[in-house]
């Protein structure tokens, strides 16, 4: 019987060598285009334009060298005529119409898209190319949109700058391998954004992103007026029985530290919703 052997690139990311678990693939790894337990797939992007650096999750510019040294600190707006950023809108309350979603801290109300779903039509079209790049004029520590607050349309500099392919080129096979570009990524980024070590997430993520393994309410029992009353699984005492709600700096729940140092020794076993011995 023969054999069908594929050599293309697809078929090259899609093996799985023998032992390898299926979460060794990128497609099925847990959140493979954010921060999951195997690698953070965004700090790939962080220069894909080279002479500049952006942050792996928004569209400031962290450094540039030589002659793009001076877009630090710009936001990058737009890419071969594609929109980096989208105004944000939604109901403030239940069954609510949508309105602009503003803060503080995003006055606009807009959001830079993720860069594997913004960039992919862009880096396919133009890998190794220039394209040009869309930068507002001035520093801009918040989001801002591609229009300014009076709606009008906002003032940018466009840039020429060349994309980096995503994979690496064989001189000798004259075609790309399945091993990302070396100027990329350097060693150890595609997981320093993780959650490395585990006690980091494990004590920070409040919004239950630990919910299959990190126990929460604990010890509950009714109090005269028929309210549940119990303890944060994370509290350094159980006296009193009170729920303290999550606050990093609260001494009364385990600090980070406390993990590092002693995990094992601070955390305990919880059997039927109770403390165990």
């Amino acid at each position: 019987m023969k054999r069908i052997d594929p050599k293309n690139l697809t078929a090259q990311l899609l093996h799985r060598a023998a032992g390898n678990p299926p979460s060794t693939l990128p497609d099925s790894a847990i959140s493979n285009c954010y921060p999951g337990l195997e690698f953070d797939f965004r700090n790939l992007w962080r220069r894909i334009f080279e002479g500049i650096e952006l942050h792996e999750a928004d569209n400031y510019v962290v450094r540039g060298e030589g002659e793009y040294e001076r877009l630090k600190g710009r936001r990058l707006l737009r890419v071969a005529a594609q929109p980096i950023v989208v105004k944000v809108a939604g109901p403030q309350s239940p069954g609510g119409s949508p309105v602009p979603l503003t803060s503080g801290i995003n006055p606009e109300g807009v959001w830079a898209m993720e860069w594997s779903n913004v960039l992919a039509k862009v880096l396919h079209e133009n890998a190794g190319r220039m394209v040009t790049c869309e930068f507002t004029l001035e520093q801009e520590p918040l989001p801002v949109g591609l229009t300014d607050a009076n709606g009008q349309p906002r003032e940018l500099e466009a840039v020429q700058l060349r994309i980096r392919p995503l994979f690496a080129w064989s001189e000798l096979a004259l075609s790309n391998l399945p091993v990302i570009e070396e100027q990329l990524v350097r060693p150890g980024e595609l997981t320093q954004s993780l959650c490395s070590p585990w006690q980091n997430d494990y004590r920070e993520c409040a919004c239950y992103y630990w919910a299959s393994s990190r126990p929460d309410y604990i010890n509950t029992e009714l109090d005269e007026r028929g309210v549940s009353v119990g303890n944060n699984w994370m509290s350094v005492d159980r006296v009193p029985k009170e729920y303290v709600l999550d606050n990093r700096e609260d001494s009364r729940l385990v600090t980070y530290d406390d993990l590092f140092q002693d995990w094992q020794g601070k955390l305990r076993f919880i059997i039927g919703g109770k403390d165990g011995e």
